[in-house]
């Protein structure tokens, strides 16, 4: 097994304590920071994985499959506590996930068809617009500013979630389209 498979690997171990710190609050008043410090672990392994592969061609069918697979899941269980935490609304934990589900959906089909829809700027910029937006809402510093920087996080990655998602049905409709 090759490094990017690893960090991938350890991605998604790391969600379970992660999971853990944030719904039971396990490590006191410790228990954000270091749920934001292995989320920001997690979130380094997304990037170094990828880097690291392609720099070195290590790319593998595994990690094709996983790292998409490990991103979702961190992204996912990070919206799922903290809405449970009463730190984001509903409705965008639904547009975020929703868009996951349907991207993933999209590139089954893709696959299956023998096309390969690659990551798009859009994505990638909603992908780092998540992740700091989750690192901001974890942090829950009770600071005004911390706050309203929270909120417009929040509504950049939702309006990201939202332009990429266009983005990729727009670039890949084809796919989509009925054999005949």
């Amino acid at each position: 097994m090759n490094l990017p498979n690893k960090l991938t690997i350890l991605r998604t171990v790391l969600i379970i304590p992660f999971v853990i710190i944030m719904l039971t609050g396990c490590c006191g008043i410790l228990s954000d920071w270091i749920a934001l410090f292995i989320f920001i672990l997690a979130s380094v392994t997304d990037l170094l994985d990828g880097k690291i592969a392609r720099k070195y061609n290590l790319v593998t069918n595994f990690g094709k499959f996983m790292d998409p697979l490990a991103d979702k899941l961190l992204v996912c269980s990070a919206l799922i506590c903290l809405l449970n935490m009463g730190r984001i609304p509903a409705w965008a934990v639904l547009i975020i996930m929703g868009r996951e589900f349907i991207i993933s959906g999209f590139r089954l089909v893709a696959s299956d068809n023998g096309v390969v829809i690659a990551a798009s700027m859009w994505g990638k910029s909603k992908t780092v617009s998540q992740m700091i937006m989750i690192g901001i809402l974890i942090a829950d510093i009770d600071f005004i500013l911390f706050k309203v920087l929270g909120i417009i996080a929040l509504y950049v990655s939702v309006a990201l979630t939202i332009i990429s998602l266009i983005d990729y049905i727009m670039k890949n409709k084809e796919v989509m389209r009925e054999e005949k």
